[in-house]
Formats: structure tokens, sequence, C-alpha cells
């Protein structure tokens, strides 16, 4: 996230945006699962913003940014900070994911393979991979920890539809560690062959960020080539494969190996930190954090947060402010809810084309839900790199993406809003 911080400053001084980089979940500490890696988060932003306070800065609003993993972190921290009464002291502006895989990451394919890739990925990455294979059962719900995130009675969804500005990011190839159809919300993948569509860019912002009204669509049939043809292109593509196949042999079963026992010893160690937070020695009290999750089970304890703010609008007041907000028209007369609708209508005519993934119930059940709370959606092409994960913000070890750079502009210049 480092570029990504320093673009918002260079845009922005200190005296008009303040930012946190959360550094609580640094390195392994990701394997801890999405709820504690949320409850570290929550606690470093309020001992900041009681820092603030006591420096006499005051801070009226609040954006989020979440990156990967950070993104269901994020949407986690929102429900905690709203569930405490920090809504009605922060107006809540803009909440931002890049490459999030708010689905999870299964594999959305049926077969035998595919089961058995996603019974075993799911039990090397300790709580978080279980949460992220949904596998897990969170709390006393009954339900994996991502239904809860996105269950529209949880107070994770009323939080996240309080913010003004709702949008995502997702890299529409090469994205191995988070999917399209997963950091899209969607449950189709019109970019599975490129060669078949056509993608209609932003022309601002060509060739990185596709049109979010029309993104792709499908190329007109041609004649197909002769079998000679295709059979010398074939040959010559498996030959130009073998190389890289020889190699692939002999790295992929040390590199899952080292994987794997890399893993178990991360795994290990992340049920000990667990252990020590779930018994309050990890330096963060959880009582404050250890709420109601379901608003009709949550509505005391809120007012009870809530009676002890005295400062802003009260509830209604800034629900009724954030509404008129929502209505308010963006990107060159265009308000959100008109952008979103068309994409629905967009998409769902583009359904017959492009068949559905074979998704799970509660993978479909956590798309209607995230729809129908709103995101603007803005589909990225990253053409240099054969993993895009990274460089969608710009991230490439220590050099900066250039085609990354295209994604942040675009997002500072028509999404974030101070």
């Amino acid at each position: 996230m480092a570029y990504v911080e320093s673009s918002l400053r260079n845009k922005y001084p200190e005296e008009k945006l303040h930012i946190l980089t959360a550094k609580g979940n640094s390195g392994s500490f990701t394997y801890d699962g999405i709820e504690l890696g949320a409850e570290r988060v929550t606690h470093e932003v309020e001992d900041r913003l009681e820092e603030l306070e006591k420096e006499g800065k005051e801070i009226k609003k609040l954006s989020v940014v979440g990156y990967s993993l950070g993104g269901l972190v994020a949407r986690y921290v929102v429900g905690l900070l709203y569930s405490k009464g920090w809504f009605s002291r922060l107006e809540p502006v803009n909440f931002t994911t890049f490459a999030t895989p708010h689905l999870g990451v299964r594999t959305p394919f049926l077969g035998v393979q595919s089961k058995l890739w996603n019974l075993l990925a799911s039990r090397t990455l300790s709580t978080s991979g279980r949460q992220l294979f949904t596998v897990d059962v969170f709390r006393n719900n009954k339900q994996p920890l991502l239904s809860v995130l996105a269950d529209p009675k949880s107070i994770f969804i009323q939080a996240l539809s309080r913010f003004k500005n709702r949008a995502l990011y997702a890299n529409i190839i090469n994205d191995r560690s988070a999917p399209y159809y997963t950091t899209c919300i969607t449950q189709t993948d019109p970019f599975a062959d490129l060669e078949a569509v056509n993608i209609n860019y932003l022309p601002k912002y060509s060739p990185n960020i596709l049109d979010p009204s029309d993104p792709v669509s499908l190329k007109s049939p041609s004649n197909p080539q002769p079998l000679s043809t295709r059979l010398a292109t074939s040959s010559q593509a498996i030959i130009n494969g073998l190389p890289l196949a020889a190699m692939l042999t002999v790295l992929v079963p040390i590199g899952s190996v080292i994987f794997l026992v890399n893993s178990g010893i991360q795994s290990v160690r992340s049920q000990q930190r667990i252990r020590l937070h779930e018994q309050g020695r990890a330096g963060i009290g959880l009582g404050s954090y250890r709420i109601p999750l379901m608003i009709e089970n949550a509505h005391e304890t809120v007012e009870h947060a809530l009676a002890n703010v005295n400062t802003g609008p009260s509830h209604r007041e800034s629900e009724r402010q954030d509404k008129s907000e929502m209505s308010e028209k963006r990107h060159s007369g265009v308000d959100g809810s008109a952008e979103l609708n068309r994409m629905r209508s967009s998409s769902s005519a583009r359904k017959p084309d492009f068949p559905p993934l074979a998704l799970t119930d509660d993978q479909l059940a956590m798309i209607k839900s995230l729809d129908e709370v709103g995101f603007r959606k803005y589909r990225v092409h990253i053409h240099k790199h054969r993993h895009s994960h990274a460089a969608i913000i710009a991230r490439r070890g220590l050099q900066v993406n250039d085609e990354g750079v295209v994604v942040m502009q675009h997002w500072l210049n028509e999404e974030f809003e101070i």
C-alpha cells in the first residue's frame, strides 16, 4: 500500500488529509483470520483518533481503502466502528477495495480436481484459509464469516451502506491470488477468453481501465481457420512451451514442498497468536469488539454506544444526509445508482453469452446482498505482468508499476473525494 499512501499524500497535504496505514496485520499475521485482523486494525484506528483528539486535531470524515485480504478486513472494521458509534461522529465518505476476494477464493469450476483443490488449499492458510474457502463456521451464526459479512441484517452491511462512495477495482486477467469473479462480485467471467471479446476502455485511461457502463462485448463470429493451419499453430505452441514445462516439472514439486512446510509453520504460530488474543494477552481488550453482529441483536449495544457520543449529528439526521448525498450526481452528470442500474441491465443482457460459474449458494447470496448495497465496479486490464495482483496498486517489488500508476490516477481523479 506504499504507493497508495504516497499518491494520496502527493495530492492532499497533511492539514487536509490524515493517513493511517494499519501495521497490525503485517507479514504472517494475515494467517490469523479476518475477525482478529479487523480487531487489531480497529484498535489502531481508535487509538489514533484519540491521539489526534488530544493533539487538538478534529477529524470529521472517514475513508477506508483495502487491498486484497485487507478489503475483507476493512469491511469488518467499518462494522465495528459503526457499532461503537463512530459513524455519528465521522462522516463515512469513501470505501474502496483493490483486488479483494469478496466471495472468497474457491475455484468456481466443477470436477474432481477443483473439489480436491478447494479441500486441500483451505487447510494450508490457518484460520484465514478456512474463511477464504468458506469452510469455517463463524461463532454461533452457523455460517461462514464471509456470509456473515454480507448478511443484510449485519452491522457490516449497515456500515457499508452508509458510505457516500463505494468502489472496487478488479483485475480481469492474471490475478492468481484473487480471480476476477470474486474481486468484481459477479457470477460470470467474460474475460476467460480475450480472443472472443472486444474490450472497451475509458478513453482517458486506456488501455488499463475498462468502461464501467460497457466493459465488454462479444466479437462477431469469424470463419474458422483451415484444419492444417490450426494444427500447425497448436504444434508450434506446444514446442514453444516445452522448455517452460520441463522447468515447471522440476520447480513445482520443490516449490510445493517449501510452501507446505512454511504454511505448516505459520499455521502453528498463527494458532498461538490467536490463543493469546482470545485470552486477552495480546494487548487488545476484546470486550468492546466481541459484540452482537446482527442488527436485531445489536440494537441495544448500538444505542448504548450512541448514548456516549456527545458530538456530531444524530443517527437519523446522518442517515438522511447520507441518502441525500447518494443522490448527488457524480462523474459527468451520471449518479451512482443510475450507473449501477445500467450496469445491472447490461450484465443481465449478456448472461446468455457468458455462462455462470459454479458458485455456491453462499456465494450467490453474497453477490445479491453486496449488489444491493451497490459498488461502482472498475475492471482493470494489466498487460505487462503475468501476475497482476500486486500490479493493480503499482506494487512490483522495489519498482513502481506504470500500469498500476494509471489505476491510482483514475481512483484519485474520478473516485476519491474529501
